[in-house]
């Protein structure tokens, strides 16, 4: 597929676009694309805990979502390293000793170009952060004895993605 036009429709936290492609066979399609920074998620474990928040999300009308702390990458210069770690302390006050990057995915391909890097972050000790107060966050600490539990609760893709790929016996 070429694209061929785009005409921004919205500019804010997101850049809602109207873009026309064109595909190989000369098919011509037109696509609302929601154009946003990238993002991370963080799996956070120490030796007895994984570390999960639970905030509202209006758009999905949830005003409990239960999910990984993560965030979106808005500090210019910043790497994905760099986000998770300031994720990680201003929503749990935690930081970690040892991280791995796990793996990448698109958040919904179909409208927006969202990608969401998660993080697997051990060895955890206490933090001063400052939070954002936009943010309504409670902390959930959840007995790794009953991770495998607390999946079956999860609705959120990133989240549900980073916690069965840590925990694959899961199913």
């Amino acid at each position: 597929m070429k694209p061929q036009s785009s005409q921004t429709v919205y500019q804010g936290r997101v850049n809602v676009e109207i873009s026309d492609y064109i595909y190989e066979n000369g098919q011509k399609v037109q696509r609302e694309v929601v154009r946003k920074d990238d993002a991370v998620a963080i799996i956070a474990l120490d030796q007895e805990y994984l570390y999960l928040i639970r905030q509202p999300r209006e758009a999905v009308d949830e005003p409990e979502l239960l999910e990984l702390p993560a965030g979106t990458m808005d500090v210019p210069g910043e790497s994905e390293l760099e986000c998770a770690q300031r994720e990680l302390a201003e929503e749990i006050g935690k930081k970690a000793n040892h991280w791995e990057e796990l793996l990448w995915v698109y958040t919904s391909p179909g409208f927006t170009n969202e990608k969401v890097t998660l993080f697997k972050a051990m060895d955890l000790s206490d933090v001063d952060a400052e939070q954002d107060l936009e943010e309504k966050i409670d902390i959930v600490k959840v007995p790794l004895d009953e991770v495998e539990e607390i999946i079956d609760d999860i609705v959120d893709s990133k989240s549900l993605i980073g916690l069965l790929t840590v925990f694959s016996s899961y199913g």
